[in-house]
């Protein structure tokens, strides 16, 4: 599958999903004009790179400044096929990154955290 970069901008994290490597990762803030099209691709990706057969572990950084309700809903559907994964024997690690002090940051993780039994869901303090 093909690497997917893109850049960040002052309404869209940066994304870096390199498959091959099994680490995505998006970082920055995240509250773009129309989330199902910026998050959608992003999804199908997902599942197609979910789709065959591996057994790279996966790991995906989630360092977010800030987000909405609508980037909440598209991270969600982003962390469901990768639950689905590690129930059925996939190696998945979410790291939620936030910055010490960031209590809301740090509480969004701890909600989607209780949504996880199978994938690791590991909440990383970072120093301000």
């Amino acid at each position: 599958m093909d690497r997917i970069q893109i850049s960040a901008t002052d309404r869209s994290p940066q994304v870096d999903f390199d498959f091959a490597a099994g680490h995505l990762s998006l970082r920055g803030e995240s509250y773009p004009e129309d989330a199902a099209a910026f998050f959608g691709p992003l999804l199908q990706a997902l599942r197609a790179y979910l789709a065959i057969a591996s057994e790279t572990p996966i790991v995906f950084e989630v360092r977010l400044a800030y987000f909405n309700s609508s980037s909440a809903k598209a991270l969600m559907n982003l962390f469901m096929p990768l639950e689905d994964a590690a129930e059925e024997g996939r190696r998945v690690t979410v790291e939620w990154r936030f910055l010490d002090g960031d209590e809301t940051i740090e509480e969004a993780g701890e909600d989607f955290a209780a949504d996880f039994s199978h994938a690791r869901f590991e909440l990383v303090r970072e120093a301000a």
